[in-house]
């Protein structure tokens, strides 16, 4: 098991390949709902 076994993860990285052996990260979903910003009460004039 060395860099030209392509099932080890020596050689994924040597043949410049992934999976279940090396994966890679996994892509985060875009929620469908955008959370709204936090409202601040409304202040007075400043100085």
């Amino acid at each position: 098991m060395g860099s030209g076994d392509i099932r080890s993860r020596r050689g994924k990285i040597w043949a410049g390949t992934h999976g279940k052996t090396r994966p890679k990260g996994k892509k985060k979903k875009a929620s469908g709902t955008v959370k709204a910003p936090a409202s601040r009460p409304a202040a007075g004039k400043a100085r």
